[in-house]
């Protein structure tokens, strides 16, 4: 049976079709770091279908939305 899934940032690099290991989301971010002004949706490192996922679940508040706030403050540390 399955249970309720985690949100946490390794599930959450998972739904996006990326490498979810620790030291590849530190990577990650690390290496894709945006401009303060550069929205975390609209940023280049994103494919359509990644970008939808963290639009739609940011617009909808959903369950993702913390972790997807997290990775948006990972990748805007001067913000």
């Amino acid at each position: 049976m399955l249970g309720e899934p985690e949100y946490n940032m390794n599930e959450l690099f998972a739904q996006l079709g990326l490498d979810s290991s620790d030291e590849a989301i530190d990577d990650f971010v690390e290496n894709n770091q945006l401009a303060k002004e550069e929205k975390l949706t609209e940023a280049h490192i994103w494919n359509d279908n990644q970008r939808a996922f963290l639009q739609e679940e940011w617009n909808k508040d959903a369950a993702w939305v913390e972790v997807i706030d997290e990775l948006n403050v990972r990748l805007h540390p001067d913000a």
